[in-house]
């Protein structure tokens, strides 16, 4: 009998953003969108299947800036009912997720805004190739 092995790779074309913030998800939102103008407002859940049996939801929210091609997404790290959406960023609160290609003098504005706001800690860009978890912020 033949065996069949199929090799796939996740399409990782979008910029991370990790944010830490004591602050609630709607009111981290609010302070973003007051701060770089853009417009995130809450959309269904993302959700993870662990497992056949398991299955971990967390809060988001989009912004598509139709004019440049660009959709945001701003993403709990931990989960409605327990649960990381990234393991190994245990520390990290929220996830910037920003889809189709950004200018990168745009994208340090961006961060450099979102650590100005008192309520976050740091925010800083990361590499999602280097995640082993990745697979989890494909939707």
């Amino acid at each position: 009998m033949n065996k069949l092995t199929l090799k796939y790779e996740l399409d990782i074309d979008f910029n991370l953003v990790a944010i830490t913030s004591p602050l609630k998800d709607y009111r981290l939102c609010y302070f973003i969108n007051k701060k770089t103008g853009l417009d995130l407002y809450k959309i269904e859940d993302h959700e993870v299947m662990l497992d056949s049996h398991t299955t971990l939801y967390f809060g988001r929210y989009t912004f598509e800036d139709e004019q440049n091609d660009i959709s945001y997404f701003l993403i709990n790290n931990k989960g409605i009912e327990g649960g990381v959406l990234i393991p190994e960023t245990k520390a990290t609160d929220y996830f910037l997720l920003i889809k189709n290609a950004i200018d990168d003098e745009l994208l340090e504005w961006q961060i450099t805004q979102i650590n100005s706001l008192k309520e976050v800690v740091v925010a800083t860009e990361i590499d999602p190739n280097k995640l082993k978890s990745r697979e989890n912020l494909v939707f």
